[in-house]
C-alpha cells in the first residue's frame, strides 16, 4: 500500500480519534461524528485486538490502574470496532485500560466505536497509539513495524511518516529482530535497553556477541560502556580483515535493503565475478511482501 492509499486517511483518523479520546466522557457521548460514536459497552462483549503490538502487560501497573479506575473512573475511553460475525467489539486502542477495568470489577466501559475500520487501519492505530505513549518495549515496537510492513506492503519510508519517526529509527528498530532470542527476551523484559541492543549488533561474531551480552547483564553496563566494549571486540577483526567490502558493494546492499525492507547481503569470491545474493526474511508474510516488491520492480 502506498502513502497515498493509506497515509492521509490514517492521519485524519488518528487525529479525530485522539481528539475524542481527550474529551470528557459526557461531552464525547453527545458527538454526532460520521463513522464514529461514543457509548458504554458491556465488558463481556469486548475481545482483544488481533494486531495488538504489546506482548507484555505489567501486572503491578495493571493493579495500580485498576485501583485508580475504582476511585476516579476511566479518564479516557477505549477504541473499538464492531465485528458483526462475532457480535463482539474488537479493541483497537486501550487493551491495558480494558484489562484494568476487568480487574476493577466493572461490568461496562466507555468506548469510541468505529463503524468502518479495516485491518490495516486497526493495525496501524494500535501500533502508533502505543508508540506515541511510549508504552512498548523495543522488541514489541520492532515486531509492530514488521507486522505493518509484511501484512500491508508498507515501506520503511511510509512507516516513518505514519509514526513520526526517522527512517533510520525504523531501520534500527527492525535490526533488533536479528538478535538472538535470549537477547530479544532481555530487551522485552527491560534488562537491556534499545541502545544496548544496537551495541550488540555491532558485534558480528555470534559467540563474541553472546559473551558481551552476558557481561552486560552481569555488570549492568551503561550504553556508552556497551558501545566501547563492542568496538573493542571488533577492532582486532577489522585490523585482520584484508577483504573489506568495496564501497560499491556496501552501497548496493544498502539500496536493496531499503527497497525490500529487510536485510540483504552480497557474498562473493576473490575476483568478485561470482557470488550469492542473500535476502533475509522472518515470516511467510514478509517473504510474500518481498516477492511482491520484486515483481513490481520488474514490471
Amino acid at each position: 500500500m502506498s502513502r497515498q492509499a493509506l497515509g492521509k486517511g490514517l492521519d485524519a483518523l488518528i487525529k479525530q480519534t485522539q481528539e475524542v479520546m481527550q474529551m470528557p466522557a459526557e461531552q464525547a457521548q453527545q458527538l454526532q461524528t460520521p463513522g464514529m460514536s461514543v457509548t458504554r459497552i458491556a465488558v463481556g462483549k469486548i475481545v482483544p485486538n488481533r494486531f495488538q503490538p504489546r506482548r507484555v502487560f505489567d501486572e503491578e501497573k495493571l493493579q495500580e490502574l485498576a485501583q485508580s479506575i475504582k476511585e476516579h473512573g476511566l479518564t479516557q475511553p477505549i477504541v473499538v470496532v464492531y465485528d458483526a460475525s462475532l457480535d463482539k467489539y474488537e479493541i483497537v486502542v486501550g487493551e491495558r485500560r480494558f484489562r484494568a477495568t476487568q480487574l476493577a470489577g466493572m461490568t461496562e466501559i466507555d468506548a469510541i466505536v468505529h463503524k468502518h475500520l479495516g485491518d490495516q487501519e486497526m493495525c496501524a492505530l494500535a501500533l502508533i497509539e502505543n508508540i506515541q505513549r511510549e508504552d512498548l518495549n523495543p522488541i514489541e515496537t520492532a515486531l509492530g513495524y514488521r507486522n505493518l510492513m509484511s501484512k500491508f506492503y508498507i515501506t520503511q519510508t511510509d512507516l516513518a511518516s505514519y509514526c513520526g519517526k526517522s527512517k533510520a529509527a525504523i531501520s534500527n528498530a527492525l535490526r533488533l529482530l536479528d538478535l538472538e532470542p535470549e537477547i530479544q527476551q532481555a530487551l522485552q523484559e527491560g534488562t537491556l535497553s534499545e541502545g544496548h541492543g544496537r551495541a550488540l549488533l555491532m558485534v558480528t561474531d555470534c559467540v563474541k556477541r553472546d559473551l558481551l551480552f552476558k557481561k552486560m547483564c552481569k555488570s549492568k553496563m551503561s550504553v556508552r560502556q556497551a558501545e566501547d566494549a563492542a568496538r573493542a571486540l571488533m577492532l582486532p577483526a577489522k585490523k585482520a580483515d584484508k577483504t573489506a567490502k568495496p564501497v560499491e558493494v556496501a552501497s548496493f546492499e544498502n539500496e536493496l535493503q531499503n527497497a525490500l525492507g529487510t536485510k540483504v547481503e552480497v557474498k562473493y569470491g576473490k575476483n568478485m565475478k561470482k557470488g550469492t545474493l542473500v535476502i533475509h526474511y522472518h515470516s511467510l508474510d514478509e517473504l510474500d511482501n518481498i516477492a511482491s516488491r520484486l515483481k513490481n520492480k520488474m514490471l
